[in-house]
């Protein structure tokens, strides 16, 4: 009697487990991680560029322009975000808008455009991270 009572109670217990897992892995919304991942890919790949001393014109703006878009997603991937987040989002787009506007054709002139977005990138995750 006791080992069925102890069966039952361990089945119960798994059972409450497992739905408080399953609604806590539905919940979860992958799309801020995902944006932050992505604009770190396209950051390394620039300061691959940089480091290699392989900074073609077009390389450089195909990168900065799929930050300035996955920059965009921001605002959507975080739509709790208190208004000074919003704010940072916003300058980021403006600081990635600017450096693919001047088009940097060499590595000197890519590292001074991105020294901007790298600021506010480094203002936002001291403030949020």
């Amino acid at each position: 009697m006791r080992a069925a009572f102890l069966i039952v109670l361990g089945l119960a217990i798994g059972i409450i487990g497992t739905v408080f897992s399953m609604r806590a892995l539905n919940e979860r919304n992958p799309l801020p991680h995902a944006v932050m991942v992505t604009m770190g890919f396209h950051r390394h790949q620039l300061q691959q560029a940089i480091k290699g001393q392989r900074c073609e014109a077009a390389a450089n703006l195909a990168q900065l322009q799929h930050m300035q878009m996955t920059a965009g997603d921001i605002s959507a991937a975080f739509p709790d975000a208190p208004p000074p987040f919003q704010d940072l989002a916003g300058h980021l787009r403006t600081a990635l808008q600017t450096a693919a506007q001047s088009a940097p054709a060499d590595c000197t002139a890519l590292a001074t455009a991105l020294k901007q977005v790298d600021q506010v990138c480094s203002e936002c995750h001291r403030q949020y991270r």
